[in-house]
């Protein structure tokens, strides 16, 4: 939530665009400071163009002692030299023409970032970093979302904090494989965009009987085109802070949001099925991957329906990749069955074979051992962190060409 010291109604509306429709005004500084001492959560404040810089400058300054983790936003009808210095003296963090939104919705979402940096690095121990798991496959029919909504609610039977995202925003089954009907969607959580925090994340969660919480599709595919990729990368980061587990549920192409949910990811499930054209576009998926500087030891190559006698075997299929299979998942009618009902497999049937091979999945390439650290990540990985964040840009060029 958004605190916004205001006198103005009037302006306050005009601002709820921007700071989000959860924004809280206050009118006075003495009530801002009251609010963020009471409410440890709180940590940005934005102050409106026609407050008092003086009295600004003076709630900055006390902020700046007793809640450093708090960002001030200020925003101003002229910005000139002697504002700026008296501004960055006084410990604001940004300084924004009251006539340009997009710059204060930028603005805000910096603050909060680096205000979430700032509380991790002065009580590590305290500050949650969940693993954020990606379920792909360039190729539909392959079952994505079925070995999805199944490992989540496989990790959240333990009591782990999970959370399912369906990336697949223009034709998502995430809600109607678990039998959820929620009134809220992504849609939600772009409006909260530049702002999103722990409470904002749950108002839009949907809660399963598994346990896990889940964000579902927008209802109307029109609306998957009005979100970017930068929310879904400030959703996973917050995430990170507050669920032990996230699973991404994903579409069969390589779209932004797609790429996005990559650069987050600690594990990334690549799955196929016995058939030439899903062989094909996982070899291709991992070479893209490879040309995005994502590290090798995240992938987990799953194959779906391994028993099918359809001409091709697991052994064709590692052949083909040059890599291993990691999990065979056998083919079974009590899974469209199960889900027809809406409830996971791993729940219904816990000792059918594919429950067994999806339990697996969890407990050998998802699930952090008993006693581990959940915070922090192997010096390994965050190698390939660093390496994959100045590829990024590159790969993602290459993308647009090949899709021209």
């Amino acid at each position: 939530m958004t605190i916004l010291w205001e006198t103005d109604e009037g302006a306050a509306e005009n601002l709820r665009m921007a700071l989000g429709a959860r924004m809280r005004v206050i009118e006075s500084g003495p009530a801002a400071t009251r609010h963020l001492a009471d409410d440890r959560r709180e940590t940005l404040l934005v102050v409106g163009p026609d407050i008092d810089l003086t009295a600004a400058l003076n709630v900055t300054e006390h902020l700046r002692l007793e809640r450093p983790e708090v960002g001030v936003v200020l925003m101003r009808r002229r910005l000139d030299v002697t504002v700026l210095s008296q501004s960055l003296r006084s410990g604001v963090r940004e300084v924004v023409s009251a006539d340009d939104l997009a710059a204060l919705t930028e603005a805000c979402q910096r603050s909060v970032e680096l205000s979430q940096r700032l509380a991790g690095l002065g009580d590590s121990t305290s500050v949650s970093d969940g693993r954020v798991v990606t379920v792909f496959s360039a190729k539909g029919g392959v079952g994505k979302t079925t070995v999805s909504t199944n490992l989540a609610a496989e990790l959240a039977s333990d009591g782990a904090r999970v959370l399912l995202v369906d990336l697949d925003l223009a034709f998502g089954d995430v809600a109607i494989s678990l039998g959820l009907v929620s009134e809220r969607t992504m849609s939600d959580v772009l409006a909260m965009s530049g702002h999103l925090d722990e409470e904002g994340l749950d108002s839009v969660a949907a809660r399963h009987d598994s346990g896990l919480h889940a964000i579902c599709a927008p209802a109307s595919p029109a609306d998957a085109d009005r979100i970017p990729a930068a929310t879904v990368t400030e959703l996973l980061r917050v995430a990170k802070r507050h669920y032990d587990y996230i699973v991404v549920d994903t579409p069969p192409a390589f779209t932004e949001h797609v790429l996005a949910a990559f650069d987050m990811s600690d594990v990334s499930i690549l799955l196929a099925t016995l058939d030439v054209p899903a062989v094909k576009n996982l070899r291709l998926t991992l070479d893209t991957l490879d040309l995005l500087g994502h590290p090798r030891d995240s992938w987990v190559v799953v194959l779906n329906r391994s028993d099918a006698k359809v001409g091709l075997t697991a052994d064709d299929v590692a052949a083909a990749l040059h890599r291993p299979i990691a999990v065979q998942i056998p083919s079974s009618l009590a899974v469209p069955a199960a889900t027809n009902r809406g409830v996971p497999i791993v729940l219904d049937e816990p000792k059918h074979p594919v429950s067994s091979a999806l339990k697996a999945l969890a407990r050998d390439y998802v699930r952090v051992p008993d006693g581990a650290q959940r915070t922090g990540e192997p010096a390994s990985v965050s190698t390939s962190r660093s390496e994959r964040r100045q590829s990024v840009p590159v790969g993602r060029r290459f993308l647009r060409r090949s899709e021209a």
